[in-house]
């Protein structure tokens, strides 16, 4: 943390680029932090907030309710299949904290003593206690693997690192048997725990067609609830609007975060089946009700922006303009794969990960003694862009709406800039 002596102040923000307090402009290829929709300072979201900051700023949900919030659980179940209630949160690490004291607990009310969680490797729910234990990356949490509760964790597919003796297809059935062998002999595990279409933040690791679809028969199959963390992966960021409807696998409970308000305020959201909700059901003394509650769950001017964001998911057609806007990155493979340190390329919708290396044929991953993520946050501002790094993987999560012309810009600096960074690994 000592490299950070100084911070670079942004002041504003308009459409896809940030103005710090020098007047240096940098286009955003972050998305602050993976949320943001339509850009910054628009004119509609800004409205819905002002207009919404007039009638009801926040009022407790506990024993009452509010328009907007209800208006925002309507919609989400409308778009997401197979669901029928939504609890609210303000994060999405608190989203998925829920999700699993609702899955945990829903054995309980059923009677039975399911108490185990499975879950793939190197996924990624959030930083808090129980987020962390589902959503184990060593690299980042390793320092508290101690106190983590224990989960049972199966390897997944990455296409680039297959372990010698096997294709790719089959390391593919290989991890898929080995998780039916555990769930199909083991009646205590409650519930199936993974990031939907891919691991983002784990190295933007893209499940391969069917993978999930598989996981969530096998859940069915074997009386395992299947919980989704589509926080940063839903809402247009791999291409459909719910990614968990693309992948054929619709789970029991379902997270969403991020771009619900279009990046504008915070707000997440738990959902869960009809079956689920039930089990909560009964008398006070039945004791059956989730004790779980935020100070912010379902702050009307947060639930006014994410109504506004949705409605204009739907007049703008977004999900379309995403599909096609995203074949620009296909435009920029053959000049991004053929530099020395590029070892793969992970893309889907607005999603890339470039995956660094020292050696390509040994897939050594670059090193330095100064943090990859400062060399790519100095070398990018240089080039009038704000990157971020995880690891040896440069990250592309630009926002959605983001035009044809801005992200081929985009990837020109990108391209330009991991040029300008090799001196520092080679």
């Amino acid at each position: 943390m000592s490299e950070w002596d100084t911070f670079t102040q942004i002041k504003s923000g308009k459409g896809m680029w940030l103005t710090d307090s020098k007047g240096n402009k940098m286009i955003d290829a972050v998305g602050s932090m993976w949320c943001n929709v339509w850009g910054h300072s628009n004119p509609e979201l800004v409205n819905a907030i002002r207009s919404q900051s007039k009638k009801l700023q926040h009022s407790s949900m506990f024993n009452l309710t509010n328009e907007p919030a209800e208006k925002l659980a309507a919609s989400l179940i409308r778009i997401s299949p197979g669901m029928n209630r939504v609890f609210y949160s303000d994060n999405g690490s608190s989203a998925m904290e829920i999700s699993i004291k609702i899955a945990l607990q829903y054995w309980k009310n059923k009677g039975e003593k399911k108490t185990e969680i499975a879950t793939v490797e190197n996924g990624y729910h959030g930083d808090t206690f129980g987020a962390m234990s589902v959503g184990y990356v060593p690299e980042f949490f390793s320092k508290f693997k101690k106190q983590l509760f224990a989960t049972i964790q199966f390897p997944v597919p990455n296409k680039y690192r297959v372990p010698k003796g096997f294709t790719f297809s089959d390391y593919q059935e290989h991890c898929l048997e080995k998780i039916e062998k555990r769930i199909s002999e083991d009646n205590n595990i409650a519930a199936f725990v993974m990031e939907s279409g891919a691991q983002v933040a784990g190295g933007v690791i893209i499940y391969p067609k069917g993978f999930q679809r598989k996981i969530s028969q096998l859940c069915k199959k074997h009386g395992v609830l299947l919980v989704l963390d589509e926080i940063a992966t839903g809402f247009g960021r791999m291409g459909s609007m719910v990614q968990y409807e693309e992948q054929k696998s619709i789970p029991d409970i379902v997270a969403y975060g991020k771009m619900l308000t279009g990046g504008y305020l915070t707000m997440a959201a738990t959902l869960t089946s009809k079956k689920i909700y039930d089990s909560f059901l009964g008398e006070f003394n039945d004791w059956r009700h989730l004790f779980h509650g935020h100070t912010y769950t379902g702050n009307p001017i947060a639930a006014a922006v994410a109504n506004k964001n949705i409605e204009m998911y739907q007049k703008n057609h977004l999900i379309k303009r995403i599909q096609k806007t995203a074949k620009t990155f296909e435009k920029h493979y053959m000049q991004i794969s053929d530099m020395d340190i590029v070892g793969d390329i992970r893309h889907s919708g607005m999603l890339m990960g470039i995956e660094l290396v020292s050696n390509k044929a040994k897939k050594t991953p670059i090193q330095s003694k100064k943090s990859i993520n400062k060399i790519f946050f100095e070398e990018g501002k240089k080039n009038g862009i704000y990157l971020r790094t995880l690891g040896n993987i440069v990250m592309l999560v630009p926002p959605l709406a983001i035009s044809e012309k801005d992200l081929d810009l985009l990837l020109k600096k990108t391209i330009e800039t991991i040029q300008a960074a090799r001196h520092h690994f080679v």
